[in-house]
């Protein structure tokens, strides 16, 4: 089985170990060790580790089953859930009443 090799801009690399960080420090304050969190969430321990470190090669879903064994799962709902540049960029797409043309008045 071949390795993963996934490249990253180091920006994102830092808010994935960022990320990862945080994840341990959730495992922590539950007092939940490696071992009962790597079975509850159905990896192995060197997969939490690579988890915890921010490792980008780690799938959504292991992140997601991990995040759901601390309870954490709702927090996947604010992920870009107020897409503010998006917005802007759609509001710039859209015409204005005066520009839009009525087709019964191209006709």
């Amino acid at each position: 089985m071949s390795r993963k090799s996934v490249t990253v801009l180091p920006s994102v690399q830092d808010i994935m170990s960022d990320f990862g960080e945080r994840i341990r420090l959730a495992r922590l304050r539950r007092r939940i060790t490696t071992e009962m969190l790597s079975q509850r969430a159905g990896i192995t321990r060197t997969t939490l580790r690579k988890v915890e470190n921010g490792n980008p090669a780690v799938s959504f879903g292991i992140y997601a089953n991990v995040l759901f064994c601390l309870g954490l799962e709702y927090d996947l709902n604010e992920v870009a859930k107020d897409d503010e540049v998006g917005r802007r960029l759609q509001d710039l797409g859209l015409k204005s009443p005066r520009e839009r043309v009525n087709k019964r008045e191209k006709e």
